[in-house]
């Protein structure tokens, strides 16, 4: 269940950030909502995780979930550039996160 959890916080994960960038700057009411629910789910479940989950990997499981999530959403819906440079940069960050969930004995 721990990891279960932990992924999904790390989607919450991604969609504070992404409605954190459609606030704009918290100027904007319902993408400010949104942002600040979002960060409770997400920081909640994540503390819940990390009750069994050794402390590195939790955290670097939810962080490179958001990354890589926040990478797709802006290139998907945002419009943000798709180069070689940046694909190769989030398959190495997909390779650290199956390393570090190889590596956890929980």
């Amino acid at each position: 269940m721990a990891w279960i959890a932990l992924v999904v916080a790390g989607l919450f994960e991604v969609v504070w950030a992404s409605a954190m960038k459609e606030s704009q700057g918290f100027t904007r009411l319902l993408p400010s909502i949104v942002t600040a629910v979002a960060m409770l789910v997400s920081f909640g479940l994540l503390a819940w995780s990390m009750r069994v989950l050794p402390l590195g990997t939790a955290y670097t499981i939810w962080t490179g979930i958001g990354a890589i999530g926040a990478f797709v959403v802006g290139v998907t819906f945002l419009g943000e550039t798709l180069s070689a440079m940046r694909v190769a940069a989030a398959l190495l960050i997909v390779s650290g996160l199956v390393l570090m969930k190889l590596s956890s004995p929980a």
